[in-house]
């Protein structure tokens, strides 16, 4: 499965569905792929949808496409966006798709912030991931749409493939993530099989800033012998956009990395979490080279990880 187009908005301001309708069409916009082929599969991640309704919105986007198949929703709280890239893989893999359009997008409520506020999760500064005087974690609007087809696609030049997926639940806590990593650590596990640390160009956490979750995911990149790899959590720079975050962090970080750029970590200053953690407040340079991989790894409530990894030829 190849990376075909994308696009993100960091300041929509439609409805759910034709947010996602116009970022859609823009991401195929670089290709020659129409939303309303039966050959295209249409999967939408979310956590709340709009009004805690998931389905109603995801039809009225297959409708605003002129669609007549179903969207596929994948609900499965912060994970969404990878677990979302990883459902594409396996349609395509099928047989039964020759490409698959993603997209993200969650609309902040005052539901979705009286949760995180009654969790004591949410910061009333810039969030500070992996930092030592983080506080919490800030919300976020987006959308974000990533458009895959599969191998026989005529791709001009080298591009970005997926490699490998994992979703794994460690049943920990309704909120809290594992606190040896469990999760995170086997998906880490999973998508570096048949390549080394070495090999990784960098990983994209999840870093939300708050206390127990970027300290389990320092607990996993060493248990998995990631630590010295570059890293980073975009989370500072747009805050937490929820069933869209999969998608953006991976669209943003794939396209530095073309530029040789590994972005930096906005908020960061001092290591806060017991083991190393690879990342800068400063943007890095790396050089732009075929075979170059990135890993995006996220976790979620419910004990919800998953991972995926991509690479450049």
């Amino acid at each position: 499965m190849i990376l075909v187009g994308t696009d993100i908005d960091l300041t929509p301001s439609l409805g759910f569905a034709e947010r996602c309708a116009a970022s859609i069409e823009r991401a195929l916009g670089s290709t020659a792929l129409s939303a309303e082929s039966e050959d295209i599969a249409l999967i939408v991640s979310t956590t709340k949808g709009e009004d805690l309704d998931l389905v109603t919105p995801s039809e009225r986007l297959a409708a605003l496409l002129q669609r007549t198949e179903e969207p596929i929703v994948v609900s499965n709280a912060c994970t969404s966006g990878v677990c979302a890239q990883i459902v594409a893989q396996r349609l395509l893999s099928s047989g039964r798709y020759k490409a698959a359009i993603v997209v993200g997008c969650d609309i902040i409520t005052a539901f979705i912030r009286s949760g995180f506020e009654a969790l004591k999760a949410l910061s009333d500064k810039p969030c500070r991931p992996f930092d030592a005087e983080r506080e919490g974690l800030n919300l976020g609007e987006a959308v974000a749409t990533m458009v895959f087809a599969d191998e026989r696609f005529d791709a001009v030049g080298p591009c970005w493939h997926y490699e490998a997926g994992s979703i794994h639940n460690d049943a920990n806590h309704i909120t809290g993530p594992s606190r040896t990593g469990e999760g995170s650590y086997r998906c880490l596990m999973d998508v570096m099989e048949g390549t080394t640390p070495e090999a990784i160009t960098a990983i994209g956490l999840h870093g939300t800033g708050t206390v127990y979750n970027d300290e389990m995911e320092s607990i996993a990149l060493h248990r998995a012998g990631l630590s010295s790899v570059p890293a980073n959590s975009l989370k500072g720079y747009y805050g937490h956009t929820l069933g869209a975050a999969g998608l953006l962090e991976t669209i943003l970080s794939l396209r530095a990395l073309e530029q040789g750029v590994i972005l930096a970590t906005k908020g960061f200053a001092t290591q806060g979490t017991s083991y190393k953690v690879n990342v800068s407040a400063e943007q890095r340079t790396v050089a732009k080279r075929e075979g170059m991989q990135f890993i995006k790894l996220l976790s979620g409530f419910g004990g919800t990880n998953a991972a995926v990894r991509y690479s450049w030829r």
